[in-house]
């Protein structure tokens, strides 16, 4: 079920770790089809390197899952909000970058040091 959308989630939570922006099993993508109302969204605490497209997890909108043995990620939750409260998105993705999480811990404000952090937030965030 969902062969596509399953390959699609799939590389797109190996790019993040190619990418070096999730530490372990953190961090997840996840696809919708809005057709269906069907997630696809990686497992909880599958490590990259073994993952594979049938590990993905398939849930319904109000968390059912559909098809998949394993446990779908903790982040489900936050995954299904966003996509009933922006219709128009068709992937969610979380991460933990090392520096965005250092830097969020660290409760500093991000100075506007980027033309696209002003055109859109016009100074710094806090």
């Amino acid at each position: 079920m969902l062969d596509a959308l399953r390959t699609e989630v799939l590389e797109a939570n190996l790019e993040l770790q190619r990418r070096g922006l999730v530490l372990f099993t953190f961090g997840n993508a996840s696809g919708i089809d809005r057709e269906r109302g069907l997630v696809v969204i990686k497992p909880s605490g599958v490590p990259y390197e073994k993952l594979k497209a049938e590990d993905l997890v398939i849930v319904s909108l109000d968390g059912t899952r559909v098809e998949g043995d394993l446990n779908p990620s903790s982040d489900l939750p936050t995954h299904i909000l966003l996509y009933q409260a922006f219709t128009s998105i068709g992937g969610v993705v979380h991460t933990h970058s090392e520096f965005a999480t250092s830097w969020a811990q660290s409760g500093q404000p991000i100075p506007c040091y980027g033309t696209t952090q002003a055109d859109y937030f016009r100074g710094r965030f806090l």
